[in-house]
């Protein structure tokens, strides 16, 4: 982090907003760019938190990003006027790392009771992929396709044979590509730079996704 950015924050958590906006009217337009370029690029990439990048799937998927931590992530109408709901799962690595993205998310915490309101929510699932914070996929498909449902009931069935327990979660329902490659999918986004990136991405999913780039 530079030393104009780490200034820039420490004005603003210690000092007044008269005087935060005064600094910022002092910077000129280069400084102001940088500025701007570094704190996106510091968020978009932070493996802390995946904020911007789901605002950036759900709105790009055409739904209205829910703000508050409890419920689904994203909501838009259908052309009844009947609510569709949409969960997110934004994935970004690094192109320091080994890692390779797979068009996977995963479900924390996940319990049959979960999985039986998901199935009655008009859900979709919005998967997006990033490297360095690049977006290079984003796709949509329902929470109701027969073999992601399969996958997920065996994961359930693996950690709660008998039924939910009380105060017992499984921790991590994963899924991946594979898991709904037979889904109605629908393509939001693909990279038109996707060749450059394809050493990031497992070889099912770029075969799947190089037959989308504009």
């Amino acid at each position: 982090m530079t030393q104009n950015l780490q200034e820039l924050i420490k004005i603003y958590a210690l000092d007044s907003h008269i005087n935060f906006s005064t600094h910022l009217l002092g910077q000129s337009k280069d400084t102001l760019i940088a500025l701007l370029s570094e704190l996106l690029t510091l968020y978009i990439n932070d493996k802390n938190s995946s904020t911007i990048r789901e605002i950036l799937s759900v709105s790009l998927a055409g739904y209205t990003h829910n703000t508050e931590k409890i419920g689904f992530n994203g909501f838009r109408q259908d052309s009844f006027g009947e609510p569709i709901n949409c969960e997110a799962k934004p994935k970004n690595i690094r192109s320091n790392s080994t890692k390779k993205l797979n068009g996977g998310g995963n479900f924390t915490d996940y319990t049959w009771g979960r999985f039986n309101r998901d199935k009655e929510s008009h859900l979709n699932l919005v998967i997006s992929g990033f490297v360095d914070g690049k977006m290079l996929y984003c796709l949509e498909f329902p929470f109701v396709s027969t073999s992601f449902l399969t996958h997920l009931q065996e994961q359930l069935t693996k950690r709660f044979p008998n039924g939910d327990v009380t105060g017992q979660y499984l921790r991590s329902a994963s899924f991946s590509f594979k898991h709904y490659k037979d889904a109605h999918i629908r393509i939001i986004y693909v990279c038109k730079e996707l060749e450059i990136y394809q050493q990031f991405l497992e070889k099912s999913l770029f075969k799947f996704l190089k037959d989308f780039v504009c």
